[in-house]
């Protein structure tokens, strides 16, 4: 296991000031086991009937419009 914060003297290929050389890779960071809070419950896949229901109301009226407007051009 790593330490959060290792010792910057000890750590090989960092340079003074913390830098690291070019070509070499920096130290790997500290780690947190587990989550600070429990995650919420997953929400239902997929679209409930009712946001369903209005659109399709939607575009069946727009369809109805759109008819009515080219039997007005026609007629």
């Amino acid at each position: 296991m790593t330490t959060p914060d290792p010792e910057p003297r000890r750590t090989p290929g960092l340079e003074p000031g913390g830098g690291v050389a070019p070509g070499e890779t920096p130290p790997a960071e500290g780690s947190i086991s587990g989550i600070s809070h429990p995650e919420p419950p997953e929400l239902r896949k997929g679209w409930a009937a009712m946001p369903l229901v209005l659109i399709m109301g939607v575009v069946l009226l727009v369809v109805i419009g759109l008819i009515a407007m080219v039997a007005a051009l026609i007629g």
